[in-house]
């Protein structure tokens, strides 16, 4: 950060000072994750400078010969890591992607079907307020209320009963593991195309810890810097048919230039992710959500379907505190140096802002090299604090000992890790 300190230093102190956060803290927000050094440099190289509008070979500006490889070598690499035909690396965002998909593939007032928000799904599924609920007429399904998964014999009478023209699978805080095989022949019954939006579970898919929705669905759409561990950003894969629609829809559907600089740390991402390192990691991030998960059953706590298969741990604070919100708890938390989020339960009785549930985690810690014993720790704090009723003598601490323990397993980018930002 030469550069930067010199020529503008307020700006530079304020990154310094997020890298801080970031290190000194736990960070257990489940779609945050630290990229490695390499898609960081990537991020930041001269790459941001050049316009590229079009595709390979078919752009709209000259000077693109670099530009071309990079992008289809990101291309190549994720076809390969998903096992799919056709792969669109230029989605600025997870729901950039699934726009182009509903460009490509729908009329506006067409029926589509996505998990309730309130249940675990996403905005771009057919929230109200979102772009997908105004311009679409939506029909949603949810989990049930006795064990909180999904009915899939119920979901596919309602999908028969409704007969959507795009069934919308995925989640956002959906803990256990998605039937895309299931799903796609729900689909093929009711006579419908299906997405599998999979940006929370990418990087699991990848490394085979999680089915794949290759071969069920007709469209995959996610992101790029959850699980999958590299830049912001999103990215659609389907069959070689619908390549030259989706080409349309994203360009000049939705976006005029791809941000290249993105495009090229995809690419080192990508090929992070074909690693036997990568799968590793992937399985460990399983490993240590299951760790948490059990210890904090262990302490008392109730657990959004009783437990994990991937991820993220959805933590129910009614079980042992029925005043306490997901926004007081979060807010205790991050004064201890823990990083999560309020969220939505299903059937829960408070409001978004405030919510009944706190979303957990591992991909970020897992990323620093912690462990099931480092989870088991993590869980014991997390404990101590929402038992604390915010006692500000227990969250420093446990401020105290998360910076202790962050010491030990420093950001893999970050000054402590590397000795330069």
């Amino acid at each position: 950060m030469i550069a930067l300190e010199r020529i503008d230093p307020e700006v530079a102190e304020i990154v310094r000072g997020e890298q801080r956060r970031q290190n000194e803290t736990l960070e257990l927000i489940a779609s945050e994750n630290h990229t490695s050094r390499a898609v960081m440099e990537t991020s930041g190289s001269c790459l941001t400078d050049k316009y590229a509008e079009g595709y390979p070979h078919r752009r709209w500006y000259c000077g693109n010969e670099h530009i071309d490889a990079v992008e289809e070598l990101a291309v190549a690499r994720i076809c390969k890591l998903f096992g799919v035909e056709y792969a669109n690396v230029q989605p600025h965002s997870g729901t950039s992607a699934n726009i182009a998909v509903y460009l490509a593939a729908l009329e506006p007032g067409d029926k589509i079907m996505g998990m309730r928000l309130d249940h675990g799904g996403h905005l771009s599924h057919g929230m109200k307020l979102n772009f997908s609920g105004r311009q679409y007429e939506v029909v949603s399904y949810g989990v049930r209320e006795d064990d909180e998964l999904i009915d899939y014999d119920l979901l596919r009478e309602q999908a028969l009963a409704e007969r959507p023209k795009m069934l919308i699978v995925g989640a956002s805080a959906y803990p256990r593991v998605l039937d895309f095989a299931a799903l796609g022949e729900i689909a093929s019954e009711a006579g419908c195309l299906m997405l599998a939006d999979i940006a929370h579970i990418a990087g699991l898919v990848a490394a085979g810890v999680h089915p794949s929705p290759a071969g069920h669905a007709d469209f995959i759409t996610t992101t790029t810097h959850k699980t999958l561990r590299g830049p912001r950003g999103g990215v659609i894969m389907a069959r070689e048919e619908w390549a030259k629609k989706l080409n349309v829809a994203v360009f000049p559907g939705i976006q005029g230039g791809p941000l290249m600089h993105a495009i090229a740390a995809k690419a080192v991402a990508f090929g992070e992710a074909l690693s036997e390192d990568f799968r590793k990691y992937a399985r460990d991030v399983v490993e240590n959500a299951r760790a948490l998960a059990e210890s904090l059953v262990e302490a008392g706590w109730r657990l959004v379907s009783g437990g994990t298969d991937n991820h993220l741990v959805l933590l129910d604070l009614r079980s042992r505190n029925e005043d306490l919100s997901g926004a007081e708890a979060s807010g205790w938390l991050e004064a201890a140096g823990i990083i999560a989020n309020k969220n939505g339960i299903p059937f829960d009785p408070r409001p978004p802002i405030q919510t009944s549930g706190i979303r957990l985690g591992t991909p970020a810690l897992t990323t620093r090299g912690m462990g099931a014993e480092q989870m088991r720790q993590v869980a014991a704090w997390i404990d101590k604090v929402l038992s604390s009723g915010g006692d500000e003598n227990t969250l420093s601490e446990v401020r105290r000992e998360v910076g202790e323990l962050c010491s030990r397993f420093p950001v893999p980018n970050s000054v402590a890790a590397e000795g330069n930002v």
